[in-house]
């Protein structure tokens, strides 16, 4: 039971370091028809910079600031919220960065497309003009005294014909538009997630240990689905929108007088200025409602991970009540928002209304004085009402525009924070002369005034054995963290056969090294698809060989499924000493030179634990590889060639077990403890 609960500690406590990619808990609020003409309610996140700062450093420690390390970048302004300006200016960028990919450079084939679908656009909208300007003429063709009706059916139906054939071209032309462009969108969409995934693969290990999961899955979600929003709305609704006033505005000045378009411009004007206004004093609610439907998504993922933890405190009513009061904080603020969006639409009615019933009523004067026709004052209802339908959407578009460059910006600005830890200019492969590892007066810490190695310096011969022990605390773990480059010393150097880690490739570094940790991280796939990742292009044969010298073949063909049974999310299904075994199955298929075992028994029973390592020594070890062992119980590493002792971030001592046990000094104090420790428990087994 003991190993059980120490297994879901440490998965709780490493909970925030997998994938941003989880399958998001659908349990918060469904998104809400908040908007008209299919406009989406609230569905978007938006986190001001100092709430993105927060995201990324609610949890883990930070490392401390110098040349080498990989400390996020500071965020400019981060203690406010972008001001006007700074947003107009952010909102630009992010627009020009998503036309890149409708005009690319060198990409003719895209380029003519989007020459074709312009030719499309502008072609559609010159019939949808044409529709009012028949009708006139019908309107006019019926309003005389009909002496001749044959000839005059003759002309009426022709027009009308016309009007029917101009209202089918303009729809052909527009769908023909949103199909030519259907291909450029999704294209867009798949670059824009692909390189953001790639980017976070390749963040910095204290990105990925300090982030919320759920807040951030929710971000990248609605980030990339704003792609297809905005070039929609910029593509599809505002250029064919600006066309659309302009060709109206000089038909009206052109068959009539000014004062038809400078109402109509005016309109525009208000309507725009309106709009704009109402939409930035709505974003406030909008911005404080996304937070507190982020919060429910990270409440809700958080207690379903750690649902074994809910169970064994009993804690379901606190859970359900914390849930429940981030949606009772996303209800109030949804109201709100529903209400403001009301006040919104009444608004841009009654502008558009008293502009249509102006231009009404200066149409019917001129029937009146004889310089207007029946049909022109038809065409000029028809033309302005012609502009209500892009105007609502335009008023939609807006608004959802606003929040989506909201969303993206979240998204932009992941990719530009926390760069991740790069080759250095003219890195070399590893050349691997044995496996000879130095630490050379090495500084570290994650946080600036918490330093954890002061001047840490060993060495670690090739081909041997070696055991690093020490305080809880002392930096065991963190010499893999640095040997392995997820992050780069302060100060100092670290050598592999008297190579500067960081003048090498770290593919071929990181390919050089294989790990077996304290809690092994599994995919929610199946068995053969975890062992296979130690070596992707593995066939079945060599996964099975490897499952068979880890000594764990006979218990994957015990289950219903074999080598297709699924494991479970991180590996949750199957106990810890097979998840353990295929961690050595793992690394048996990667085959690498420099084996390093982080606390890989902790977690396990005296058992289980002799077993595996049991294993170990009889698979990894058999070939001569340097191998490096974390370990927390010193029983597991008496047979070590060297073991070195950490103590306050540096060597307090090394030796052989024999050698260290005579020195009486830290380590023969470690493993006195120790031993007493297991000396109580046999003493209470055998009472009980």
């Amino acid at each position: 039971m003991w190993a059980h609960t120490s297994r879901m500690t440490v998965f709780a406590s490493r909970v925030q370091a997998s994938s941003a990619f989880l399958p998001k808990a659908r349990l918060c609020l469904r998104r809400s028809s908040l908007g008209k003409s299919g406009s989406p309610g609230i569905a978007h996140v938006y986190r001001p910079t100092s709430q993105w700062r927060s995201l990324q450093h609610q949890a883990g420690p930070q490392p401390a600031k110098s040349p080498n390390s990989a400390t996020p970048k500071p965020v400019p302004n981060s203690g406010n919220e972008m001001t006007v300006a700074q947003q107009r200016k952010s909102d630009w960028n992010i627009v020009k960065r998503l036309m890149e990919n409708v005009w690319p450079k060198n990409d003719w084939k895209t380029r003519a497309t989007v020459v074709l679908g312009f030719g499309l656009l502008i072609s559609g909208k010159l019939l949808n003009v044409q529709v009012p300007l028949i009708f006139k003429s019908v309107v006019d063709a019926l309003n005389v005294d009909i002496t001749g009706p044959a000839a005059v059916w003759t002309v009426a139906g022709s027009l009308i014909l016309g009007y029917g054939a101009a209202r089918i071209g303009a729809t052909v032309f527009g769908e023909s538009l949103n199909a030519v462009f259907a291909n450029i969108g999704q294209r867009a969409i798949r670059k824009v997630a692909r390189e953001t995934f790639g980017q976070l693969l390749n963040m910095n290990l204290q990105f990925h240990l300090s982030r919320q999961t759920g807040g951030l899955t929710r971000a990248i979600d609605r980030g990339t689905k704003g792609i297809a929003f905005i070039l929609q709305a910029v593509l599809f609704r505002i250029i064919p929108t600006a066309l659309e006033i302009s060709l109206v505005c000089g038909i009206l000045t052109y068959k009539f007088s000014w004062d038809f378009a400078a109402i109509t411009l005016a309109t525009l004007a208000a309507y725009t200025w309106f709009t704009v206004r109402t939409t930035s004093w709505r974003t406030r609610f909008r911005r404080e409602a996304n937070k507190a439907d982020n919060a429910a998504a990270t409440s809700a993922i958080d207690s379903l991970i750690n649902f074994e933890a809910v169970k064994h405190f009993n804690n379901e009513k606190y859970e359900i009540s914390q849930y429940d009061r981030h949606l009772k904080d996303y209800e109030r603020l949804s109201t709100r928002i529903t209400t403001s969006l009301a006040f919104l639409n009444s608004g841009q009615n009654v502008i558009f209304s008293s502009a249509l019933t102006m231009t009404m009523f200066m149409a019917a004067q001129g029937v009146i004085n004889g310089t207007m026709t029946v049909g022109d004052l038809v065409m000029v209802n028809q033309l302005i009402f012609q502009l209500s339908f892009p105007l609502n959407f335009l008023g939609t578009i807006y608004r959802e525009m606003r929040q989506n460059l909201l969303d993206m910006e979240v998204l932009f600005k992941l990719r530009e924070q926390n760069p991740p830890l790069e080759d250095v200019p003219g890195a070399l492969p590893l050349n691997f002369r044995g496996g000879a590892i130095r630490f050379e007066n090495v500084n570290f810490g994650y946080h600036p005034d918490r330093p954890i190695f002061r001047n840490l310096s060993f060495t670690v011969p090739a081909g041997k054995k070696v055991a690093i022990v020490g305080p809880s605390g002392c930096g065991k773990s963190t010499v893999f963290r640095l040997l392995f480059r997820f992050y780069d010393p302060h100060s100092g150097r670290i050598f592999i056969d008297d190579q500067n880690i960081h003048d090498i490739q770290m593919e071929s570094l990181r390919q050089s090294i294989g790990v077996v940790p304290q809690d092994t991280p599994l995919f929610h796939a199946d068995i053969m698809h975890n062992v296979r990742y130690g070596r992707l292009n593995a066939i079945d044969d060599e996964v099975i060989e490897a499952t068979k010298r880890a000594n764990v073949y006979d218990t994957i063909i015990r289950l219903p499924e074999a080598f297709k049974t699924k494991v479970g999310e991180r590996g949750l299904m199957i106990s810890g000493g097979e998840k353990q075994r295929l961690a050595v199955a793992r690394v048996l298929l990667k085959d690498p030179p420099i084996l390093f075992f982080d606390e890989a028994t902790s977690a396990l029973d005296a058992h289980t634990e002799h077993e595996l390592m049991k294993s170990i020594n009889e698979t990894l070890l058999t070939k001569t590889r340097t191998s490096i062992f974390i370990a927390h119980r010193l029983r597991t590493v008496v047979e070590a060639d060297l073991i070195i002792v950490l103590k306050d971030g540096e060597v307090a001592e090394k030796g052989t077990h024999l050698e260290l046990l005579r020195k009486h000094g830290l380590y023969y104090s470690m493993w006195m403890q120790q031993a007493a420790a297991l000396d109580l428990k046999k003493d209470e087994e055998t009472l009980s």
